[in-house]
């Protein structure tokens, strides 16, 4: 080896040891706070995995958390993936199933490779059947996100539009406060919006109507009929069941790129009125979107 190689080497190593001691190592960053992991199958009802992951630093991905915290196997150069912990992508009598990913409860439009963390995000993976909606642009099952932490690495504010929703839009935004959102005046612009109403109300909006279309358009498995009965699908887009006129949804959706938003609705004012009580973790936790009638809670797609 030449002295001059010699010396290159030994600076490399001392810089090396350096960084080290300083508690870095190479590719780190400066600390994040902690985010929360979820991975789980068939639409949020088979538990695979769940942690709090504190070891999150400025120059961490979604993947990269993932592939630290769990056994995958990826496609398309490390950009994907293909599976985790043994559930592989595949075809299953004839319906294809894959791995999805969602940030504070919106469907990413980047790969996770490419998709940085800020701290504080709840990350959920799901395996599932998307024969009926190759797309759900926005779920329910992480909240109060993002109504606290936003989406894209930016907090936005948050509007709850009264849709002839009554004291139920009070009981709303009550429940958006003391989740910690800060619910805004009004409705500024590129605000994550929160419609409270009846169907019949509601569906003015031309986000919300995109449910009428299906979930292969809004992501939402369900529908009013004509008579504004709640339909509930099953997860291959077929309506599985009739709810009653008193049955409320809380469900998201997304209208190209404008921020997500929420539906608190159902077919009459009572039904608005039970759906608004199921805004919180215990009730909506890795639902992609839930009907409720009688006090009982159906997730959608039902199974």
């Amino acid at each position: 080896m030449s002295p001059s190689r010699g010396t290159a080497v030994a600076i490399a190593l001392l810089l090396l040891a350096a960084l080290a001691a300083a508690g870095c190592g190479v590719g780190s960053g400066e600390r994040l706070g902690d985010v929360e992991l979820t991975v789980t199958r068939d639409y949020g009802a088979e538990p695979v995995l769940s942690r709090m992951v504190d070891d999150v630093n400025e120059s961490d991905t979604v993947m990269r958390v993932l592939d630290r915290n769990a056994e995958i196997t990826t496609r398309y150069g490390g950009g994907f993936v293909q599976s985790i912990d043994g559930i592989e992508e595949a075809r299953r009598g004839g319906d294809p199933f894959d791995w999805f990913f969602y940030v504070n409860g919106v469907e990413s439009t980047v790969g996770a490779a490419d998709y940085p963390l800020h701290g504080g995000e709840r990350i959920w993976w799901d395996y599932r059947n998307w024969s009926a909606a190759m797309r759900v642009p926005a779920v329910v099952g992480s909240w109060p996100q993002p109504f606290v932490g936003g989406y894209d690495g930016e907090r936005r504010p948050v509007a709850v539009e009264c849709m002839g929703g009554g004291g139920t839009c009070d009981e709303v935004r009550r429940r958006l406060e003391e989740a910690g959102a800060e619910v805004a005046a009004g409705s500024p612009d590129r605000a994550i919006r929160v419609l409270v109403g009846p169907w019949a109300r509601v569906r003015e909006d031309p986000a919300a109507v995109q449910i009428e279309d299906g979930p292969q358009t809004s992501g939402v498995f369900a529908d009013f009929s004509g008579s504004f009965r709640l339909l509930g699908f099953d997860e291959e887009g077929e309506p599985t069941r009739e709810f009653g006129p008193r049955a409320g949804l809380v469900a998201a959706t997304r209208r190209y790129d404008a921020p997500p938003i929420w539906l608190v609705t159902g077919p009459a004012s009572a039904g608005v009125r039970t759906a608004a009580d199921l805004l919180d973790a215990a009730d909506l936790r890795d639902h992609y979107a839930v009907a409720v009638e009688g006090g009982v809670e159906t997730p959608l797609p039902v199974r």
